[in-house]
């Protein structure tokens, strides 16, 4: 399974980079999280894991643990799905595109057991569900602006 998306944020890369990557944000733009725990001390940085709870919009919560694979500030973030039952991994690269950011996002992975057959189904809600979270995330970052500010 495979989900794309590409979008522009008003803020420069290193703001929308800094955001995505602050375990304490991750609910105010992926609502669907429940809670987040940073399983690894210190600023985040290749190899952090956290511990999330996730609400999906038709199932069960569930728990997952996930990883930085690849941090590169503010050029790239992969996110791997090291335990749960969604083995799908977020891959964001951010370019600076006039005074702000395009972002472009894959999801990836295979659902395994039953889920395997819901694949399609899955697929289009994730995409739903992940282009909701984009809008959120875009709207929270550029109103960072305005505190950054000073406004």
């Amino acid at each position: 399974m495979r989900i794309e998306e590409t979008f522009t944020v008003g803020r420069p890369p290193e703001a929308v980079f800094d955001y995505i990557t602050d375990a304490s944000r991750l609910a105010e733009w992926q609502t669907s999280k429940t809670f987040v725990e940073a399983l690894t001390e210190g600023t985040p940085r290749m190899g952090s894991r956290f511990r999330e709870g996730t609400k999906p919009p038709l199932g069960r919560e569930f728990v997952e643990v996930t990883e930085f694979t690849a941090f590169d500030r503010p050029r790239h973030l992969h996110v791997h799905v090291v335990e749960g039952p969604i083995p799908v991994d977020g891959d964001w690269s951010f370019e600076a595109d006039g005074a702000g950011t395009r972002v472009r996002f894959v999801a990836e992975g295979e659902l395994t057991g039953a889920m395997r057959l819901l694949q399609p189904v899955a697929a289009r809600i994730m995409a739903r569900e992940f282009a909701g979270y984009h809008r959120r995330l875009r709207r929270n970052v550029e109103a960072l602006r305005s505190v950054d500010d000073g406004e």
